[in-house]
């Protein structure tokens, strides 16, 4: 029995050591592990030389110099953003402007054309009673010569005709876009306008003149004349008190 309680009491001692032993394993295995991490750790980070006061200096200096040369450049991007931005106002002023200018001289031109249209109606409503009375003496002289109609086309020579189609070509090149082809039968009556004009005696005509019906009737005439008159390339002149349309020409 007393062998039996010193085998106990020697293997107690035993594991008791062995205890030991391995808290002190455990303890040396967490160290060493700690150990390898700081290791790798460390081979991941790099060494920074310490810098000198005197490079230091130099890079503040060199970091002062880059802000001031930012500031001139931002003083001069703000200049030019100003200069753009007056720029721009005074093409939208001078844009605004050109836009009124355009307005009134189109209201300027409305009035030119009613005020044309009014003379014009005038001179119809002359023209219809000249032609009554006319036609009351036609009775009375019917034994008279016909009188050759002024503007009538007198016969040219083919490289005249070649010249006159020339010349109808740049005046009506020169004219609204309804005179130039749009409408195919006003630029006809526009040509027989000008040709009248130009054939008639010292190139001056009255408006019945002009008017050969059903083609190139009182409207078409008048029209055609307004346009002219407006191009400046016929004259209008109502100082004799009948309205007289005189050929100017287009320069």
């Amino acid at each position: 029995m007393t062998e039996f309680l010193d085998e106990a009491e020697t293997l107690q001692t035993n594991m008791e050591g062995i205890k030991q032993l391995s808290e002190s394993l455990a303890t040396f295995n967490e160290s060493f592990a700690s150990w390898l991490y700081v290791m790798n750790m460390n081979a991941l980070t790099t060494d920074w030389i310490q810098i000198r006061l005197d490079s230091l200096n130099k890079e503040q200096v060199r970091r002062d110099e880059l802000a001031q040369s930012f500031a001139i450049v931002n003083l001069d991007l703000e200049k030019h953003a100003r200069e753009a931005a007056e720029a721009l106002q005074r093409a939208q002023a001078e844009e605004k402007a050109r836009m009124e200018r355009e307005a009134l001289q189109a209201q300027a031109q409305a009035q030119a054309d009613r005020t044309a249209m009014t003379e014009m109606t005038e001179v119809d409503t002359t023209y219809l009673a000249n032609t009554t009375t006319a036609t009351t003496s036609t009775t009375n002289k019917s034994a008279l010569p016909p009188k050759k109609k002024p503007g009538a086309k007198p016969k040219m020579t083919a490289k005249e005709r070649k010249e006159r189609s020339m010349e109808l070509e740049r005046i009506i090149s020169c004219l609204p876009l309804e005179f130039r082809g749009s409408d195919p039968g006003l630029r006809r009556n526009m040509e027989t306008v000008i040709e009248g004009l130009m054939n008639a005696p010292n190139n001056t005509v009255k408006l019945p003149d002009l008017i050969k019906p059903p083609d190139l009737n009182q409207a078409r005439v008048n029209k055609c004349l307004i346009a002219l008159v407006n191009r400046k390339a016929v004259q209008k002149d109502n100082s004799t008190g009948t309205v007289l349309y005189r050929w100017v020409g287009i320069p």
